[in-house]
């Protein structure tokens, strides 16, 4: 390996290609930073390759297989419709590729120096970069770190073609006949439903009571989950998987009770992750970290060391490439003098279920221990007319506000077009939209948005296509 002799200056060193790393060089870039980004795989990150975009194409892929039934009511027939795995993998490698390809010609456009290669720093002003036949010390002014993150495997668990992590269910060649899926992150919600409605026999297994949504989210996906024959255990904790031939037996325990057995062909356990930052040398910057490993950063993506940032999977808060691009971005901003910031508190919740589910700000629950005093509102897709065109009415939307202000406080929906819909309610909380706010507006017609518009009137008794609340009879006695 040859050891360069001079440290290379750069205004900004970019550790890893990911959504954060790629959009603050970007930023970078355009308020005229000289950047270098380092990346030892390959750009876009594991949102790209082994994240966002491969599983949304799974997902949109089974939305759209099970949805071929309600073709037929509407006089369109779609005879020996079938699902062919291998074909579906080739679908989504090349929207990866395309992806990639746009990613790296957006690189080059902004004469952003990109390397392949290990990073690990040096010092708080410089860092190492092994290309495996070459290493070259950039001396820089500001570093950002955006490593990602990998997911955990359980005790004494070792990966192969049956026992998979998010990151590793792309090398399926086939559709599982069966399978456990372990988690209760959004991940585990997606990767159930979306194998189960593309013909796999799904068990789902929950360490906890739920999924962290609003109550009346959780009712409604425990009823859809059911109708679309997904076995469900709840408060079941992981033991062991023991794998024999084509079979898992997944070992589990509820409790102190008597433990259980599950067996499947293949088995997806989601329960936690860790940041990758093993190899990047921190102890030289001695750099701030929660317990877990994750690195501390303050509302301008800093770390402790003030000329150090970090975004996205390896620093603390939300597994999401919506946080990662927010803070890479306020990063690079920030290094450019702009007095530029952001906030967590209000990040879209997204489940690319079929329905969907979304939501942000509070939940009913939340705000109650909060100590606000609430007041809700909720509609049932049953009720909205597009939804009926579509043939998609599960799921419902609820809005929760304060009482007191009528200040919105969190909305929540699960049903079609929630997704789309969810960021108008972003923009509504970070306005600070107060009920009025949202009920005076008029809605397109017809059209899903109306079940805001019924939820909100239905705080107030007004909703037009709910019944009224029956009024309890007064005894004559």
């Amino acid at each position: 390996m040859v050891v360069g002799d001079f440290a290379t200056k750069r205004q900004l060193v970019i550790i890893g290609g990911g959504p954060g790393g790629y959009h603050a060089a970007i930023r970078a870039a355009q308020l005229g930073l000289e950047v270098t980004l380092i990346e030892k795989e390959k750009l876009g990150g594991v949102c790209l390759h082994k994240g966002c975009i491969p599983s949304k194409s799974l997902t949109q892929t089974a939305a759209n297989f099970s949805g071929l039934s309600q073709f037929k009511q509407m006089g369109i027939t779609v005879p020996d419709a079938s699902f062919d795995y291998e074909t579906f993998s080739n679908y989504y490698t090349n929207v990866v590729e395309g992806l990639q390809k746009g990613v790296e010609a957006l690189i080059k456009a902004n004469k952003i120096e990109h390397l392949t290669g290990s990073a690990s720093f040096m010092s708080g002003e410089r860092i190492g970069i092994d290309s495996g036949h070459h290493f070259e010390m950039y001396e820089f002014e500001y570093a950002l770190i955006a490593t990602g993150s990998t997911p955990k495997l359980p005790d004494q668990a070792s990966l192969s073609n049956r026992l998979m992590t998010p990151h590793t269910l792309w090398s399926l060649k086939e559709c599982p006949e069966s399978l456990v899926v372990y988690g209760s992150d959004y991940f585990a919600l997606e990767a159930a439903m979306a194998y189960r409605q593309l013909g796999s026999e799904v068990t789902l297994v929950i360490p906890g009571e739920g999924f962290g949504l609003d109550a009346g989210i959780e009712k409604e996906l425990q009823r859809v989950l059911k109708k679309n024959k997904v076995k469900v255990f709840k408060n079941h904790q992981w033991i062991s998987a023991e794998e024999s031939g084509e079979t898992v037996t997944v070992t589990l325990a509820k409790g102190t009770e008597e433990k259980i057995s599950v067996d499947a062909s293949h088995v997806l356990f989601i329960d936690g992750y860790a940041p990758n930052v093993d190899g990047l040398g921190l102890e030289a910057i001695e750099l701030e970290r929660d317990e877990n490993g994750f690195i501390m950063v303050n509302e301008h993506s800093q770390t402790s060391t003030s000329n150090i940032y970090a975004a996205g999977d390896c620093a603390i808060g939300m597994k999401l490439a919506s946080k990662a691009i927010k803070q890479g971005k306020t990063a690079a901003e920030h290094m450019a003098g702009q007095p530029s910031a952001y906030s967590l508190s209000l990040i879209p919740f997204v489940v690319h279920t079929n329905p969907p589910i979304t939501a942000v700000g509070l939940t009913e629950e939340q705000a109650i221990s909060e100590g606000y005093e609430v007041k809700t509102g909720q509609f049932s897709m049953n009720g909205n007319g597009f939804a009926s065109i579509l043939g998609q009415k599960e799921g419902l939307a609820k809005m929760v506000v304060d009482a007191k202000t009528e200040v919105v406080l969190g909305i929540h929906m699960m049903g079609a077009g929630a997704v789309e819909m969810i960021q108008a309610g972003t923009i509504a909380l970070e306005m600070v939209a107060r009920e009025e706010d949202l009920a005076y507006p008029v809605y397109a017609h017809p059209a899903i948005n109306e079940a805001w518009l019924e939820a909100v009137e239905s705080m107030s008794g007004k909703a037009i296509h709910v019944p009224p609340a029956r009024k309890k009879e007064k005894s004559s006695v």
